[in-house]
């Protein structure tokens, strides 16, 4: 996912991480809060792959990020990078992502 890509999917104000780059700054709880919750649906799909059989070449974090910009019925139609910019829509997401490794979602 693009650093522009995260920034609007996680409703973080560009100018504020870039600000934030350039004086070495840290972000906010809530803003590190969102980032740390894309962590986790990375570390989610890597150990789905991992458990499902040969995780070489396999890259959680690209196959997470296109995932994250496709429509899903489960959703309404919408994105799950839509529901990243606040806690309880990336639990929504996470909910979502663990229903499909069980099979549930099918």
């Amino acid at each position: 996912m693009s650093k522009e890509q995260l920034i609007h999917s996680l409703r973080l104000s560009r100018a504020a991480v870039s600000r934030k780059e350039k004086e070495g700054a840290l972000l906010s709880s809530d803003e590190s809060e969102r980032v740390m919750g894309v962590e986790t649906l990375i570390g989610m799909v890597q150990s789905m792959v991992e458990e499902s059989g040969n995780p070489e070449g396999f890259d959680a974090a690209r196959w997470l990020a296109t995932w994250l910009t496709q429509p899903l019925p489960a959703l309404g139609g919408a994105t799950p990078a839509s529901y990243m910019d606040t806690f309880e829509g990336q639990k929504l997401v996470a909910g979502l992502w663990s229903m499909m490794q069980s099979g549930a979602y099918a």
